[in-house]
């Protein structure tokens, strides 16, 4: 899977009350996320993001909160990867189950800044800042994961396995 866009770069610590605010809970309608996600920590966010835009951020992206509807609001946002240094346990957990990609690479955390143009290969693993002309190896995941991601989510996956 590849995945090619623009992007929107946070520090550490980015947690799920700010990925999608606790005030926006009472649903899990993807698209009613996707207009709040990142607005009380970018209140632009909503409105420069096109699909395939990419996410970069630093340590522990998605503490907090263990809920779905963090990776969600991203997707559903456009956003079609996650780079970070490291991931929240439980947020990395939700986001393969929910088919978003994310991938771990400090490298390239700490060199991508935003507005950069980047290209991910997922099965390979690898991160290509196109603005920069600079190529980081992250591990790839192994081929079942794919396989969920590829599937856009474990029920999915799951569901296509049944048949």
């Amino acid at each position: 899977m590849q995945a090619k866009g623009r992007v929107f770069k946070y520090g550490n610590n980015v947690d799920t009350d700010v990925i999608i605010p606790a005030r926006y809970l009472n649903t899990s309608d993807a698209d009613e996320l996707a207009l709040h996600c990142m607005e009380d920590l970018d209140a632009d966010f909503v409105k420069n993001v096109r699909p395939g835009d990419i996410m970069v951020a630093g340590k522990n992206f998605g503490c907090g909160s263990s809920r779905e509807h963090a990776p969600m609001a991203l997707k559903a946002a456009g956003i079609s990867v996650v780079i970070a240094e490291t991931f929240a346990r439980i947020f990395f957990r939700n986001a393969i189950n929910i088919g978003l990609p994310i991938l771990e690479c400090g490298e390239a955390a700490h060199d991508i800044e935003a507005d950069d143009t980047v290209e991910v290969d997922l099965g390979a693993g690898t991160i290509t800042n196109l603005t920069k002309k600079r190529t980081y190896q992250a591990q790839p995941f192994p081929p079942f994961m794919q396989d969920i991601i590829e599937a856009d989510g474990l029920i999915n996956h799951i569901r296509a396995n049944l048949r």
